[in-house]
């Protein structure tokens, strides 16, 4: 029987959005975790419902790290970093947002969700992940960084 806490879809994480992130980190630079998604993504769904629903996941990510989760495809406008990033691709059949394109992307590799990436302290992108991770496996992960 799930606990009250993680009753609801990911209300166990306290997800950032950019702005609340760049805050976040001039005031008091910690670790970050990004993961993109999309709606019409399995993996990303099945990750929402086992992988960020574990209780110890939501407390790694909540004391150790800033977590921040974006729909790649949104049509909203970001300004993170004195840059504004926008989705050029809104009319386009995979309509991945600039930000996300510039964080998740893998030379040589077309850009795939779910897509995880982990910044140090001083946001220098660290690892990326482009699968399903298990609860396991993310833990694992955050605990190595």
């Amino acid at each position: 029987m799930d606990t009250p806490l993680l009753s609801q879809k990911n209300s166990a994480i306290s997800w950032l959005t950019f702005d609340q992130l760049e805050d976040s980190l001039k005031s008091n630079p910690k670790q970050v975790f990004v993961v993109f998604y999309a709606d019409w993504c399995a993996y990303c769904h099945e990750m929402d419902r086992v992988t960020f629903t574990d209780l110890e996941v939501a407390l790694l990510l909540n004391n150790d790290y800033y977590a921040l989760r974006m729909d790649v495809e949104t049509t909203d406008t970001i300004y993170f970093g004195e840059q504004l990033f926008i989705n050029e691709r809104t009319k386009r059949r995979n309509p991945v947002h600039q930000i996300a394109l510039m964080m998740a992307s893998r030379r040589g590799k077309p850009f795939s969700l779910p897509a995880m990436v982990i910044f140090d302290e001083k946001f220098a992108a660290r690892e990326r992940y482009f699968q399903f991770l298990s609860a396991e496996q993310l833990i694992a992960i955050l605990k190595g960084s």
